[in-house]
């Protein structure tokens, strides 16, 4: 596990690919081959961080642009079963204390939010498709213009992902990302592969600094999934685990 935050007002971190563990620690029960040992994971995790699986709160992510705030009564919906799963959901944020949100990630970009003046937290998975979807400027326009969140007090944690060196892709994605009208410093074509590398992690913080967060209450885990032994990589193995990043307030 990699600890990110622990203080007296929250928890937050992601998980790490191992060996030693079963599944290689995956915690996604969407891909797995058993999910019993999943569970057995994730149990393990809220034993270490002080909590119990029935305090997750877990979606069913479809590389939407769809936020949900979720509530008590939302307390362990997809943590046994994706059956209960938040539907058709990418983004989580809530106002309550006890209450652990996640976000499942392998090569697609997992952010973490606090605002610490609200105390509203939030986990948002972000693959090249979300980010073309604004999900994280869809969320904060509903946090700060709808939910009157100061804007000055978020912080945002951007955790591992694919690097821009492995994020190659033709030319229909290079002009989705294009279309924003702010991602063309992040982006480069190789001519030798015929290829454009983009980095999507860049491209959400510079969402997170038009949604006006600070630039310096923004940081980037640049650890790559594809290149580290220790992370996820879908690009790298189709069949791959999830890491799980996620928050909690104590």
């Amino acid at each position: 596990m990699n600890l990110s935050i622990n203080n007296k007002y929250l928890i937050a971190g992601t998980t790490i690919k191992n060996s030693k563990v079963p599944e290689q620690n995956n915690m996604a029960l969407h891909i797995c081959d058993n999910p019993s040992a999943i569970i057995k994971n994730r149990q393990q995790l809220a034993k270490s961080i002080g909590c119990k699986v029935t305090d997750f709160v877990c979606a069913e992510q479809t590389h939407s642009a769809n936020f949900y705030k979720v509530t008590s009564l939302d307390r362990g919906k997809g943590a046994v079963t994706m059956e209960n799963a938040i539907p058709n959901t990418d983004a989580l944020y809530t106002y309550e204390s006890g209450i652990l949100l996640t976000s499942f990630s392998a090569d697609c970009v997992p952010i973490l939010l606090y605002n610490e003046k609200s105390g509203v937290i939030g986990a948002v998975h972000s693959g090249w498709q979300g980010t073309v979807k604004e999900i994280i400027p869809r969320l904060l326009h509903q946090l700060i213009i709808e939910e009157a969140n100061d804007a000055s007090a978020f912080h945002m944690y951007i955790g591992t992902a694919l690097s821009q060196q492995k994020f190659e892709v033709d030319c229909d994605v290079y002009e989705k990302f294009k279309a924003l009208g702010y991602a063309d410093e992040f982006m480069y074509y190789n001519s030798d592969t015929n290829k454009y590398h983009i980095d999507n992690q860049k491209t959400v913080k510079k969402q997170c600094e038009l949604s006006g967060i600070p630039a310096d209450q923004i940081t980037i885990d640049d650890t790559c999934t594809f290149l580290h032994e220790q992370g996820f990589s879908y690009r790298q193995d189709k069949k791959c685990g999830r890491h799980m990043s996620f928050i909690m307030k104590k």
